[in-house]
């Protein structure tokens, strides 16, 4: 059984998505308030973000919220979380989301998602934490990602160990499960681990 308390969801704040969407985040909200996870995210009133985040609440869950001055400073912020931490800039908010959650999920999102996606890996890879990382791959959203992932293996950018670093989950029970499941692998953080094949 894993360790994981808080579950920070990176995830769109776009409220003109296909319905489905919508759907798989509040069905992850749903099974990670009801398995107990508090999560951690944006802090936004829009889109995925907060589409999955009301139905932890709903759920019995706490929600704390990360979100940088400029955004905070729109109103796009939500009054429900328990905690709601305002940071300079995007850079420090990433910072702050990583040091108060235990696990990672991606939802469909876009440049930015893929941002905070890209960070959390390479941060693993170096061995700075032992985080779950998982992809929600909802309607195959991911798909062309993956592919690129393993390019990048199969150009010898990154070793085929690389592909331990991240879990794809079809759907969000697989996910959660996921996360109840949990073990953390040692990451060997040599110079010949790393750079050496």
């Amino acid at each position: 059984m894993s360790n994981i308390k808080r579950v920070c969801v990176f995830a769109s704040s776009c409220n003109y998505l296909d319905k489905s969407f919508y759907d798989a985040a509040e069905e992850l909200g749903d099974l990670l308030g009801k398995a107990g996870f508090d999560m951690v995210y944006g802090g936004s009133s829009l889109g995925l973000m907060w589409t999955c985040a009301k139905k932890v609440k709903e759920n019995g869950s706490q929600i704390i919220g990360v979100m940088p001055e400029k955004l905070h400073n729109m109103g796009v912020h939500t009054d429900e979380c328990v905690e709601l931490f305002v940071t300079p800039c995007m850079r420090s908010r990433k910072a702050k989301m990583d040091e108060i959650s235990d696990a990672v999920v991606a939802l469909p999102g876009g440049f930015g998602t893929l941002e905070e996606l890209s960070e959390m890996i390479v941060q693993k890879q170096l061995g700075y934490n032992q985080k779950p990382i998982i992809l929600l791959n909802t309607n195959g959203f991911y798909n062309k990602l993956v592919a690129f992932f393993e390019e990048i293996i199969a150009q010898n950018f990154a070793r085929d160990v690389a592909r331990k670093l991240y879990y794809i989950a079809d759907t969000p029970f697989d996910a959660v499960e996921y996360l109840k499941n949990y073990m953390a692998e040692n990451v060997a953080v040599t110079k010949e681990h790393i750079y050496k094949r």
